[in-house]
């Protein structure tokens, strides 16, 4: 399976964990997301959403001004 990105770049709060969410409801068990923002509440936000809809958030990175959340679908 290929993962697939999620670019949130330049996006507020709370919109980044909304349309995360939004694409999570679409995923069958098992895939994969890669996501990528840039508000710093993300850092919050996205950690949060994935402990409450029970997904598994399976590695975050920050690179330069760039958060990334890989994300699998349970």
């Amino acid at each position: 399976m290929t993962e697939k990105i999620i670019d949130l770049r330049g996006l507020k709060c709370p919109l980044p964990a909304l349309r995360t969410r939004k694409v999570l409801k679409g995923m069958a068990a098992g895939e994969v997301i890669l996501v990528e923002c840039t508000d710093p509440l993300s850092a919050i936000d996205i950690p949060n959403l994935v402990n409450q809809t029970g997904d598994v958030l399976e590695g975050t990175e920050r690179a330069d001004e760039i958060l990334r959340f890989r994300i699998r679908k349970a």
